[in-house]
C-alpha cells in the first residue's frame, strides 16, 4: 500500500525522529486521503496520528534486532536534492512569515 515509504530499519547512522516523522505523515496521508494543506479539524487528527504512529515506530525500531543486510535505498530527508527541497521551501515559509510580520502586501497560495 505505502510503496513510498522508506525502510527506516538498518540505516546508518539510525533513522532520525525527521525520519520517522515523515514517514509516519505519509503513512496518514496514505491511509486518509487527507493532504497537509487540509482544514484544521481534518488536519489535527492526522497530526496527532502521525505523532502516535512514529511513537510506535520509534518503539518498534528500537526492538528489532540489528538488519543483516542495510536497506536497498537511501531515504528522502538523506537524499541532496530532498534536502534542498526542503531547505528552499523553509526560505519560502520564512519569508512569507516575514512579510506578515511587516504587514507587507503579498499573495497566497498558487499564485505565489
Amino acid at each position: 500500500m505505502c510503496r513510498n515509504i522508506t525502510t527506516l530499519r538498518g540505516l546508518e547512522p539510525p533513522a532520525t525522529d525527521a525520519e520517522v516523522r515523515a514517514a509516519a505523515e505519509q503513512f496518514v496521508r496514505k491511509v486518509t486521503g487527507v493532504q497537509a494543506g487540509a482544514a484544521a479539524s481534518t488536519r489535527e487528527p492526522c497530526e496527532r496520528a502521525a505523532a502516535q504512529i512514529a511513537a510506535v515506530v520509534d518503539a518498534l525500531l528500537a526492538e528489532l534486532p540489528p538488519r543483516k543486510v542495510p536497506p536497498r535505498t537511501v531515504p528522502p530527508l538523506r537524499r541532496a536534492d530532498v534536502q534542498a527541497r526542503v531547505a528552499a521551501r523553509m526560505r519560502e515559509r520564512e519569508e512569507h512569515e516575514r512579510l506578515h510580520a511587516l504587514g507587507v502586501a503579498h499573495t497566497h497560495g498558487a499564485g505565489r
